[in-house]
C-alpha cells in the first residue's frame, strides 16, 4: 500500500475519501484480486455507479460490495466510520464505550454498541493451539457488588453469588518472545469444570502454576504442577512459581470493564474477554500494525443483531 496511517488522526483523514477507504479494505481482503464471496470466482467486474462488483458466474447474489461476507455485511454505516471505530477499539488500552463511539462518529449509541460487538467477533482467536512450556492458570470473578445492583437483579446472598467466573491461561515467553494469554468464561470454579479446561488448553507435560484452589488438585500425572499458597502469604516460591502474570492480565481486564464499560451482562462477557486478549497478545505491535492485524480478520465472520441479543447463542 502507498500509505498506511500511524495514528488515529491520520486514520480519520486517510479514510475520509470513500474511494481510498474502499481500495484499502479491498486490497487487504483480496490481495490476489477480488473474488466473489459466494463462489470464489475471480471473474468479476466492478460497477462504479453502485460501488459493487458483479460475478460472471450464475448464482444468487451475483453483485457484492467489499462489506459482504464480513462483519460489516448489511451495515448502512460508511467505511470511514467503520475503520475509525476499528482503530479505536484495537488501540485504546482500556477499551472504548459505545457512547464515546456514538459521539465520535455520529451514530446512535445502539448502532455503536452493535458495531463494537461485531468488531469483537473479529478479535476472537480461532486457533486451537494448546499452551505449553510454563503456563500460569487462575480464575477470577466479574460483576458488581450485590448491594449496588438494582433490586430486580440483586442476588439473595452477597459475595460471589451473581458474579461470572472466568478462567485464564498465560503461557510464559522465552527470553526473546512475549507471554500470551487465553481466557474463557466458566459456569463455576469446581474441579469438574476446571480439569477439562486444563486438558483442553494446555499440552501434557507442561509446567502449570496455580494457586491452592481445590479445582487444581490431582494434576501431577499430566502436568508438572507448582502451587503458590496465597492464603499463607506466598506469592513467589522456588524463584519462579507464581501466578503474577495472569493476575496482571486480570487487572487490565477489570480496569476496562469497571472503568470504561461499567456494566457488562454475563452473557456478553466472553466478547469483552476476546477484546482484551487481542490487545494483550498484540501489545508488542504499533497501533498501525495492530489495526492491520484486526482488519485482516474481518472477513468470514457474521453477527446479526438477533444473535447478539439472544443469550442462548453464547458459550457457557
Amino acid at each position: 500500500m502507498k500509505h498506511e496511517p500511524k495514528t488515529l488522526m491520520e486514520a480519520i483523514r486517510f479514510f475520509t475519501d470513500p474511494d481510498i477507504a474502499r481500495e484499502f479494505v479491498t486490497t487487504l481482503r483480496w490481495p490476489n484480486g477480488v473474488a466473489c464471496p459466494t463462489c470464489g470466482s475471480l471473474e468479476v467486474t466492478y460497477i462504479p455507479s453502485v460501488e459493487r462488483w458483479n460475478c460472471k458466474e450464475k448464482h444468487p447474489r451475483k453483485q457484492f460490495s467489499v462489506k459482504v461476507g464480513s462483519i460489516m455485511e448489511d451495515s448502512p454505516i460508511g467505511l470511514d466510520k467503520w475503520l475509525a471505530t476499528i482503530w479505536m477499539i484495537a488501540n485504546d488500552k482500556n477499551g472504548v464505550s459505545s457512547y464515546e463511539v456514538a459521539r465520535s462518529i455520529g451514530v446512535t449509541q445502539k448502532s455503536a454498541w452493535f458495531m463494537l460487538h461485531r468488531i469483537r467477533l473479529a478479535m476472537e482467536d480461532g486457533t486451537f493451539n494448546k499452551a505449553s512450556g510454563t503456563v500460569e492458570v487462575d480464575e477470577t470473578y466479574i460483576g458488581g457488588k450485590a448491594r449496588f445492583m438494582h433490586k430486580s437483579k440483586r442476588p439473595q446472598v452477597d459475595g460471589m453469588v451473581g458474579k461470572a467466573a472466568v478462567m485464564g491461561f498465560l503461557e510464559r515467553a522465552d527470553e526473546k518472545g512475549k507471554s500470551k494469554v487465553k481466557a474463557t468464561t466458566i459456569p463455576d470454579p469446581k474441579r469438574r469444570t476446571i480439569q477439562p479446561k486444563l486438558h483442553e488448553n494446555i499440552a501434557e507435560g507442561s509446567n502449570v502454576y496455580t494457586d491452592g484452589a481445590g479445582g487444581y488438585r490431582y494434576m501431577a500425572d499430566v502436568f508438572s504442577h507448582g502451587v503458590v499458597n496465597h492464603d499463607a502469604g506466598e506469592y513467589v516460591i522456588d524463584g519462579g512459581v507464581h501466578t503474577n502474570g495472569i493476575e496482571n492480565f486480570w487487572s487490565l481486564l477489570k480496569r476496562g470493564l469497571h472503568g470504561t464499560y461499567i456494566s457488562v451482562e454475563p452473557f456478553h462477557l466472553f466478547r469483552y474477554l476476546d477484546e482484551q486478549v487481542f490487545r494483550f497478545n498484540s501489545r508488542d505491535l504499533t497501533d498501525g500494525d495492530r489495526f492491520l492485524v484486526l482488519m485482516r480478520s474481518l472477513a468470514g465472520k457474521r453477527l446479526t443483531y438477533d444473535q447478539l441479543i439472544s443469550s442462548g447463542t453464547t458459550p457457557a
